[in-house]
């Protein structure tokens, strides 16, 4: 399916972070409702992919290479994380947590949820995630380690679905495919906004951001 959400990006993909652009699947640019896989999904993706990679390659010409320093630092630092998790001699097993997850999100977080429900999954997903930390892989192959990918996968999964959670929780109204049952009306006074999630340290914060609307009235889909 189509995930809707993504990195925070104008309309040239040009994200908070100088030099980094995103476009399609990946981009939020603040269209939901015409990125539907029934609607313009795939219209949205190459209309803003043209638009960043036009984008990405004027400001190309226009930097200077900067400094590999801080890039060599997060390099190395995620080289050790990786060297340490291949070297670990036991621990949790990839497909069984990744099996917990993904019934934890289904249990908890499906289309039509409630408080006590989300927070007791929101538990469960935190508990999962600490249980990443001690993740065993088997190969110990430096070339073409798909359980080392696996790993890698099941540990970004595992922040996602606290990002969800956290998201549904605070979001006490229903909108689309987020129904909550104890907040069954939409709310634009307090909603009509873009949930933003930032990985400070390793806690998640959830913050708002405006959304940009264009020449058509909001209202509520009501068929």
């Amino acid at each position: 399916h189509y995930s809707m959400g993504g990195i925070a990006c104008g309309n040239d993909g040009a994200t908070g972070l100088p030099g980094l652009f995103a476009g399609g699947e990946c981009a939020c640019v603040s269209v939901h409702g015409s990125n539907r896989l029934g609607g313009n999904s795939l219209l949205e993706t190459v209309v803003f992919g043209k638009l960043s990679g036009a984008a990405m390659a004027e400001a190309c010409g226009k930097r200077q290479m900067p400094s590999p320093g801080a890039v060599e630092i997060a390099l190395g630092e995620e080289q050790g994380r990786i060297e340490g998790l291949l070297a670990r001699g036991d621990g949790e097993h990839v497909a069984g947590l990744r099996a917990a997850l993904r019934r934890a999100m289904f249990d908890h977080f499906s289309v039509y949820r409630d408080k006590d429900t989300m927070t007791e999954g929101l538990r469960v997903v935190r508990e999962l995630k600490r249980r990443c930390g001690s993740v065993y892989v088997d190969s110990k192959s430096r070339v073409f380690n798909q359980a080392l990918v696996y790993a890698l996968e099941l540990e970004g999964m595992a922040t996602i679905g606290e990002i969800v959670a956290m998201g549904a929780l605070a979001r006490e109204e229903s909108r689309g495919s987020h129904a909550r049952i104890d907040y069954p009306a939409r709310d634009d006074e307090r909603f009509l906004v873009h949930t933003m999630a930032y990985l400070r340290g390793n806690v998640v914060e959830i913050e708002y951001a405006p959304v940009r609307l264009g020449r058509f009235p909001v209202k509520e889909r009501v068929y």
